[in-house]
């Protein structure tokens, strides 16, 4: 392993990665060194994700085009990637969609199942697929919550309760399969200038570049968490654009 590569010779499964905080953090995670499965809806998007890395870095990589809100996708894809690398080692859980900001009695049956399948279904269907092979090697967890997860969010209080969902899941089973030597790690990002909606509108539409996040920020804060391999974890990683805590 070389000090540039710190994650050579490690897997990765990253989902939603065919865009935004995924896609960064694939690129991330392979210029680190590691090999990449790929999860997420859009085929075409992956491939050439996958075809960018092989280029780049010598990445290996699996497309595996999944839908988390399937568990029957998820734990396919689990398989296909320890069938094709021999090992998992590190389990980014990004995939989610945007924010509506229905009041209760507006918000449609549609808007509250696409948002808790997307992100507590899918989120536990990947938990409970992967860790078993987490701790074969002593993996690492990464969960992709929010600022959302931490604060109310009366403009957005579906989005908010799934992220604390997310949240609170991560930090109760982190004890749990520690004593296994798995790690487990919480992102939690404000806004971040991604294609995702909020509120009926894109924030990298709402916010230039400068004023809040962008997703290679976040996928340096994913990669950082990926590193650590024990003893220490890195329980939870804030990452707010200065000011944003002034606004509570």
């Amino acid at each position: 392993m070389s000090a540039n590569q710190p994650l050579e010779g490690r897997v990765a499964l990253v989902t939603g990665a065919s865009s935004g905080i995924g896609h960064a953090t694939a690129q991330a995670l392979a210029a680190d060194g590691a090999d990449l499965a790929f999860a997420a809806r859009s085929e075409d998007k992956l491939e050439s994700l996958a075809a960018q890395l092989e280029t780049e870095h010598g990445t290996q990589t699996l497309v595996a085009p999944t839908n988390v809100r399937d568990e029957h996708d998820v734990e396919a894809t689990v398989e296909a990637t320890v069938e094709t690398f021999g090992r998992l080692d590190i389990v980014v859980l990004n995939a989610g969609v945007g924010a509506p900001g229905s009041r209760p009695e507006d918000t449609s049956t549609e808007e509250y199942r696409t948002l808790m399948e997307t992100h507590v279904d899918g989120t536990f269907f990947t938990v409970r697929a992967t860790v078993p092979h987490l701790r074969d090697t002593g993996g690492n967890l990464i969960f992709m919550s929010s600022i959302a997860g931490q604060y109310p969010r009366p403009a957005t209080p579906l989005y908010a309760a799934t992220k604390w969902w997310i949240r609170g899941y991560a930090l109760s089973i982190e004890g749990m399969v520690a004593e296994d030597d798995v790690s487990v790690t919480v992102v939690n990002p404000a806004e971040v200038r991604t294609g995702i909606e909020v509120l009926g509108t894109a924030i990298d539409e709402r916010f230039g570049e400068g004023e809040v996040s962008e997703p290679e920020e976040v996928a340096d804060a994913v990669a950082f968490a990926a590193r650590q391999q024990g003893p220490s974890t890195v329980a939870e990683l804030d990452l707010y654009y200065r000011g944003k805590l002034g606004q509570f």
